[in-house]
């Protein structure tokens, strides 16, 4: 098992976000976990990478305990987390947001073939290395955060609400793109994410979290098919 989160719970200023929630993520696989806002999805995502602390429960990565380990480390374990909101360098280049991607040890050893595959994956990115990132659409910001976690050469790629603020269209193009990384590239991926019907399709588990709880769990096929996911989330 790459990732194991086991009875974990996170507070918040005394308020639960998240309590005793269990996910888990063999290597190769495409994970994603769906549910409305406030259902703690980011909290956990900020558990994984060290953000916010533990109330109690375990994550393990690898084998090793990660809340042991200090955030800043956690990166170099070829953890790559793409935040919500994009979050991307403003006064950088688009080239050096995405050298500092491949800054880790990981990153440096392989940035030919992962700066090639980001400008394989987004063309516009090469189009637009030399241009300042703050001034790309919210679109190709999105393009260029997927693709500054990338240039970091993950184990393991955490992608928060990737779709967030985008045209439908746009939307599609990056459901897209993360597809083909998962199934050309065998990148394990966990996904956070509101268009529920887009993820559960593209996965293949699913976890439902609700108000700090994991509701349901399975197979894309077993959810999709499930009449609460169907009625609450997929309009049907």
């Amino acid at each position: 098992m790459l990732l194991a989160i086991e009875e974990l719970s996170v507070n918040y200023g005394g308020l639960a976000a998240l309590r005793g929630v269990s996910v888990s993520v063999e290597e190769g696989q495409f994970v994603a976990i769906v549910g409305p806002n406030g259902a703690g999805k980011t909290t956990l995502f900020k558990a994984i990478s060290g953000v916010v602390p533990a109330a109690s429960g375990a994550i393990t990565y690898e084998g090793r305990n990660l809340l042991a380990i200090p955030a800043h480390e956690r990166a170099q374990l070829g953890i790559a987390h793409v935040p919500e909101g994009r979050q991307v360098f403003a006064a950088m280049t688009v080239l050096e947001n995405l050298e500092m991607g491949g800054y880790s040890a990981r990153g440096r050893s392989t940035w030919r073939q992962n700066i090639d595959r980001v400008f394989s994956l987004f063309p516009v990115l090469a189009e637009r290395r030399s241009q300042l990132a703050g001034t790309l659409s919210g679109g190709e910001q999105q393009m260029l955060a997927i693709g500054r976690g990338i240039t970091s050469s993950p184990r393991l790629l955490l992608l928060d609400e990737p779709s967030m603020g985008l045209a439908p269209a746009i939307a599609d193009l990056i459901f897209d793109r993360i597809d083909v990384l998962h199934r050309e590239d065998g990148v394990t991926l966990l996904l956070v994410e509101q268009r529920v019907a887009e993820a559960l399709e593209a996965c293949d588990y699913g976890y439902v979290l609700e108000t700090g709880r994991v509701v349901l769990e399975g197979t894309h096929r077993t959810l999709t098919a499930d009449d609460r996911v169907r009625r609450a989330y997929l309009g049907m």
